[in-house]
């Protein structure tokens, strides 16, 4: 199955949710007051989210205006066109040695897509290490490494509460002296308070940068696409302590809140650079806005 019939096939309640209230919405016979009323429910109920939504349709009817169009159906082409433009972020190719960073809160998905990210790496060639640093959860070294094992590669880790700083290291330590291409840092997704995880996530940053200076170095959150419009607020949190790059969505093909990823996009300006479609390990792809609102489309 090919990436684009994959993404159609895992956007199947989006695409029931949002595509065909898209469409319902372009039977319209004007595109007058009402018709823009019906489109804004439309990508509201689908948690495109208020601010995304409000940027959306004031280009539509700008484009409109502008273009002196009168048609449903060409008025439905520049609404594909303003969505895709929104969401369609240039994200730099990966150059090797390279981090990735992980966090996210409990529950999200985390471990899960560190494991499928292992794996993806790995079909594509690359030697792949992982540092499992969330010491702070029971047992979370222990589904990491069913993880790691699943996907064929080396795990670092230390007992429950042991520094996740030093694991880090260790794990770089490793990969350095196996020459290994991409280190993937789980990270805990609470601890005591706020304060102690920005601080955590502080030290482990600073580590990388201290021990790789030259290693290209991505900071990922984990998102749960289920949980919506709730799911942005989560960035927020770790933004405080590192700059997050992108934005790993998980739970894609079990929720009709696809539209979330047009709200990340308004409201955060975070790309979104792979999305998890299910439960097996070879299940997430590298994001492509232009397939995803295809698909929603279609």
């Amino acid at each position: 199955m090919g990436i684009f019939a994959s993404i159609k096939n895992f956007l199947g309640k989006t695409r029931d949710n949002l595509g065909r209230k898209i469409f319902e919405v372009f039977k319209a016979k004007a595109l007058d007051d009402e018709f823009y009323e019906e489109l804004e429910a439309a990508l509201i109920s689908a948690d495109v989210g208020v601010t995304a939504t409000e940027n959306i349709i004031e280009e539509l009817k700008d484009a409109i205006y502008r273009k002196k169009i009168t048609s449903p159906e060409q008025a439905k082409k520049e609404l594909k066109r303003i969505m895709l433009e929104s969401i369609d972020y240039e994200i730099p190719p990966y150059d090797y040695p390279l981090v990735i960073l992980v966090a996210g809160v409990n529950g999200v998905g985390k471990t899960t897509a560190i494991g499928k990210l292992a794996k993806l790496f790995v079909s594509e060639g690359k030697s792949v290490i992982v540092a499992a640093a969330d010491t702070f959860r029971a047992a979370a070294s222990e589904q990491l490494e069913i993880w790691a094992q699943r996907a064929g590669v080396r795990l670092v880790k230390h007992g429950e509460g042991s520094d996740p700083a030093a694991v880090v290291f260790d794990a770089i330590s490793s990969a350095k002296a196996h020459n290994t291409e991409v280190i993937l840092v789980d990270t805990a997704g609470r601890l005591h308070n706020k304060k102690n995880l920005m601080e955590e996530l502080k030290k482990i940053n600073r580590v990388i940068q201290r021990e790789l200076p030259d290693a290209d170095q991505r900071n990922y959150i984990v998102l749960d696409a289920t949980t919506g419009q709730n799911a942005v607020s989560q960035v927020d949190i770790f933004n405080e302590a590192i700059d997050i790059d992108g934005i790993i969505l998980t739970k894609m093909d079990g929720t009709a809140k696809g539209g979330v990823v047009l709200a990340i996009s308004a409201e955060l300006e975070i790309p979104v650079v792979y999305a998890g479609i299910g439960e097996k390990i070879d299940d997430i792809i590298p994001f492509n806005a232009e397939e995803f609102i295809d698909a929603i489309f279609s």
